[in-house]
């Protein structure tokens, strides 16, 4: 029986990596998707009604679209207003697909209404809400997470190299753009992202890099960072790839997902472009951590290299969708001072959102899942949260003139 699936969110997460990925999935079916914005949904309704007419043919687009009163028709998803419209009967997993701030709220509500939920990158932007959503599994349905960037086959490849590159010393993360800072507002604000560069690119370097070093959960003895702010107000610097580069009223009325009041629409950019950070585990692996939204860099870059005490992988590629990407993955293994290069296999750009879905029902019908996305995401945010409270104590005492987090910077 296919797996029903519910998208909560009709930003350009939803509309590009995952609402075609499940439609066109042989086990999933599609059954809900919601969205506070009626512009929103009525473009979605839109979308349904002129795909069944190009397959049907004028005489069969009578039928298509959304019914009057939001319910789902033969083959064609409900669409609906509120998260608080779904039911558990209805759906079997929802993909919660918000601006960052609304993930955990979201998330808790429908666990414990018995909803299974998977979130992507971040799960949460503290670890209170950590602790909430924790508490909302513990009373009600399962939650799933996780990073694409796990799914990769170049990093999948990485991973199957461990073994021989000895015990693991050091970790290299870099996710480094030329021009990616994105443009969507609620990116940019603190108060609505929870960050900036880090919790973004940081958190899906972290992700893929957990499994690297040993049984989870991994805990860190010590942690320092600073941040810088750079490019984050330069209009030349923000994304021009993404299509919803004018797409500034994701914000308006996303919390009534939730029965919450929508946000005002002031443009304010107080969130950094880059985080430099140096982690040591309990166990003395050090771990380096870049992440930019913007750079001098010709070409978006993504570094993991893997210092162990019987040689060094290191992987290059480009995480991400962005088209300035710096050519095909690289995989290079050094040992006693010679260089080889590890075969990857050829995939397109998104190929591990893919795998990602292709994972869902297998995920959800696991019994071992609950618990394991919020152990998880606890080690990631107390990192990202210790980066953040190093780099405000450098700022407060004076020690750097761009370390802490920025004054809020309102563009025209």
């Amino acid at each position: 029986m296919a797996v029903r699936v519910a998208v909560v969110g009709l930003g350009w997460a939803a509309r590009t990596i995952w609402i075609p990925r499940l439609q066109a999935h042989p086990d999933i079916t599609l059954t809900a998707v919601v969205d506070p914005d009626p512009a929103a949904r009525a473009a979605f309704a839109d979308g349904i009604a002129a795909g069944a007419a190009g397959a049907a043919g004028a005489a069969g687009a009578a039928g298509a679209g959304e019914a009057a009163d939001g319910t789902a028709g033969a083959d064609r998803p409900a669409v609906l207003a509120s998260s608080d419209e779904l039911t558990a009967d209805r759906v079997d997993l929802a993909i919660v697909a918000v601006p960052n701030h609304a993930h955990a709220r979201i998330s808790a509500r429908l666990l414990r209404r018995g909803i299974p939920v998977f979130l992507e990158k971040p799960v949460c932007l503290s670890t209170a809400e950590a602790d909430e959503l924790a508490a909302a599994e513990h009373a009600g349905a399962p939650l799933i997470a996780g990073s694409a960037a796990r799914y990769r086959a170049d990093v999948r490849v990485l991973h199957d190299l461990l073994p021989t590159l000895g015990p693991i010393r050091h970790v290299r993360l870099a996710w480094v753009r030329s021009r990616g800072v994105p443009a969507t507002r609620w990116f940019t604000r603190r108060d609505t992202a929870g960050g900036g560069a880090l919790l973004d690119l940081g958190w899906h370097l972290l992700d893929t890099a957990l499994p690297l070093l040993g049984a989870e959960p991994v805990t860190f003895s010590d942690v320092v960072g600073v941040i810088g702010h750079d490019f984050v107000s330069r209009a030349a610097a923000h994304a021009r790839w993404r299509e919803d580069l004018d797409e500034l009223d994701e914000l308006d009325g996303i919390d009534e997902l939730d029965g919450v009041d929508g946000l005002g629409t002031a443009r304010a950019q107080d969130v950094e472009d880059t985080a430099r950070a140096f982690l040591v585990t309990d166990g003395g692996v050090s771990v380096s951590v870049h992440a930019s939204w913007a750079s001098h860099a010709e070409y978006d870059t993504t570094l993991i290299e893997v210092h162990g005490g019987a040689g060094v992988a290191e992987l290059l590629c480009t995480f991400g969708f962005s088209p300035n990407r710096r050519g095909a993955p690289t995989l290079v293994v050094h040992r006693g001072g010679v260089a080889e290069a590890v075969p990857l296999p050829a995939e397109p750009v998104g190929a591990e959102y893919d795998r990602q879905v292709d994972a869902l029902p297998a995920l959800l019908a696991d019994p071992g899942a609950r618990g394991r996305a919020v152990r998880a995401a606890r080690t990631t945010i107390g990192v990202i949260e210790r980066v953040y409270a190093h780099a405000d104590l450098l700022a407060a005492t004076g020690s750097s003139s761009n370390t802490g987090r920025p004054s809020v910077w309102v563009s025209s």
